[in-house]
């Protein structure tokens, strides 16, 4: 049984979202997709500094790669891969969900997930949509996730918030039946709870703008509810030279803040708790099994058409 007080003991799912700065939702308003080629390119140099940070300190992550950026950068898939590390999906052109059809986001789920597995030869079963975007509102794209081959996702972020969320939703790992009935592991995106209210503490733009010693004891508490948490990064946070884009203040502050100490940050966070793949993380609660195993505290949620 785990010792609620020693957050060394739990195996948490460090997470890196691998797309360019320029990609961004928050940096849209200045950026035309069809301009992406033609901007300063520097996910890959980012990536492989996250890389060799992962590899001082021995951990293995989960890499949700954007099928834009794998077509792209085949060569840095399997630089990812060869370091050992767990290669996922990120959908193909980091759109939000929502503002998709989902015959479009059909498509771009297929030919992610085969760019990927053309690269790697290996399945990919892992899922995270752009920007959180599987809400209330796009939760159909469940049903496509499972039906093109996913048994796991991380895009649900049980919060209110203006881009993202699903309020009320489980807070910890556990498998959801989706509207037509099919299946999926899920680890949401981790929270602390205070009354009234559900804080985001996953990681990204919270963990720049939090003061560390707070996400420190937030991710801490989860553990000592002995629970894993996820933490999330992108390859731009580490990157504090990277171009600066004419946007309006909240987005500007969104994606620029503290990046000059995100990565000092990041390699504390190493030293403070235990990491691994979200894969690993998963299979040791037994999550994706066909049948789950009962594990205290995990709650299965089933999603179903509103009245």
């Amino acid at each position: 049984m785990t010792n609620n007080n020693d957050t060394t003991r739990i195996a948490n799912a460090l997470t890196i979202d691998v797309e360019d700065y320029f990609q961004v939702a928050a940096l849209a308003e200045a950026v035309d997709r069809e301009d992406w080629h033609s901007m300063e390119y520097r996910v890959e140099a980012n990536t492989h500094r996250l890389l060799e940070l992962l590899e001082r300190h021995e951990t293995r992550a989960t890499f949700f790669t954007l099928g834009w950026v794998a077509e792209k950068s085949p060569g840095l898939v399997r630089d990812i891969q060869k370091a050992g590390h767990e290669v996922a999906s990120h959908g193909y052109s980091h759109q939000l969900i929502y503002n998709q059809t989902p015959e479009v986001f059909r498509e771009e789920t297929r030919r992610s997930k085969k760019i990927l597995e053309d690269i790697t030869g290996e399945p990919i079963t892992g899922y995270r949509a752009a920007s959180y975007s599987i809400t209330n509102q796009s939760r159909w794209a469940l049903d496509i996730l499972a039906e093109e081959g996913f048994v796991w996702d991380s895009s649900i972020f049980p919060v209110h918030h203006d881009r993202y969320g699903m309020p009320g939703t489980p807070r910890w790992p556990h498998r959801l039946t989706t509207d037509n009935g099919h299946e999926l592991a899920e680890f949401p995106l981790s929270t602390l709870k205070f009354p009234g209210y559900t804080l985001p503490i996953a990681g990204g733009g919270y963990f720049r703008l939090f003061p560390y010693w707070f996400s420190r004891w937030g991710l801490g508490s989860i553990n000592r509810q002995g629970q894993p948490f996820v933490f999330y990064l992108h390859p731009w946070e580490v990157d504090p030279g990277q171009p600066r884009l004419d946007v309006k203040w909240f987005s500007r502050f969104r994606h620029y803040n503290n990046l000059d100490v995100c990565e000092q940050r990041l390699e504390q966070l190493l030293g403070h708790f235990r990491f691994t793949a979200m894969g690993d993380v998963l299979r040791n609660l037994k999550l994706l099994e066909k049948e789950p195993s009962g594990i205290a505290g995990q709650e299965k949620m089933e999603f179903t058409s509103p009245c």
